[in-house]
């Protein structure tokens, strides 16, 4: 519960507009990636998700491990979009 609540400090401790980006890709991510919605707001979903990954590979430049991480995930979340985006035409 300490990790948690450290990690809610360190967002709370961030500039408005990392807090805006951040949750709003993560809400759309959320949202469009439901089944009931068709293929391009999937691909929507997945390039939110990159961009969600990505901002946080950005955050923790400083670690290289896990920024190499971040922006694996985000440049695999690139090609499903891309690949989901495809399929949708």
């Amino acid at each position: 519960m300490q990790g948690i609540k450290l990690m809610y400090k360190l967002f709370l401790r961030e500039p408005m507009w990392f807090k805006i980006l951040v949750i709003s890709m993560l809400l759309i991510a959320i949202i469009f990636s439901g089944s009931s919605f068709n293929g391009y707001y999937q691909s929507v979903a997945k390039l939110a998700a990159a961009i969600f990954f990505f901002t946080f590979g950005i955050k923790f430049r400083r670690s290289t491990r896990i920024a190499a991480l971040f922006f694996a995930v985000a440049l695999i979340s690139l090609y499903l979009s891309w690949d989901r985006l495809s399929e949708a035409y």
